[in-house]
């Protein structure tokens, strides 16, 4: 009779285990350049290089650049999990190191999506994201992220 409840719960264990695993979350955030830039779509590992200074210029040989929203912003917090991998400690940990060793400082950043918008429009070669659902308007253009 042991036997038979052990058995009985060890098999609705696993059928509980296994469900379906759950989606991924929504993007909380869309990746944005200037409208004049050809780039349609990036992969994260490019997008990341850029965001991190590894990688400095486009494909046309133009400086990039990237341009973030503040620490305590939930939409960087996102930005830097989904696509750099990282927590902001880890982020900001990164920044420090490079500032320590003299090799680079971290990137400029603008208060709210209108002004990480606002400074895309007025730079050709400019990368930047913002809330999902920001209004980006003319001249600037969401770009999605390839795997």
């Amino acid at each position: 009779m042991k036997q038979k409840i052990c058995l009985s719960i060890l098999a609705a264990g696993l059928l509980l285990g296994a469900t379906a695993p759950e989606p991924a979350p929504a993007q909380e955030f869309a990746v944005i350049v200037n409208a004049a830039n050809p780039v349609s779509s990036l992969p994260k590992e490019e997008v990341a290089k850029l965001f991190l200074k590894k990688s400095l210029s486009w494909q046309t040989g133009a400086t990039v650049a990237a341009v973030e929203l503040p620490m305590t912003a939930k939409t960087r917090e996102a930005f830097a999990r989904d696509v750099l991998g990282k927590t902001l400690a880890q982020v900001k940990s990164y920044w420090q190191q490079q500032i320590f060793s003299g090799r680079d400082v971290p990137l400029p950043e603008k208060p709210t999506d209108d002004d990480v918008v606002a400074f895309v429009r007025s730079n050709p070669n400019a990368i930047g994201y913002v809330s999902k659902g920001a209004d980006v308007g003319r001249g600037v253009k969401v770009i999605s992220l390839a795997p």
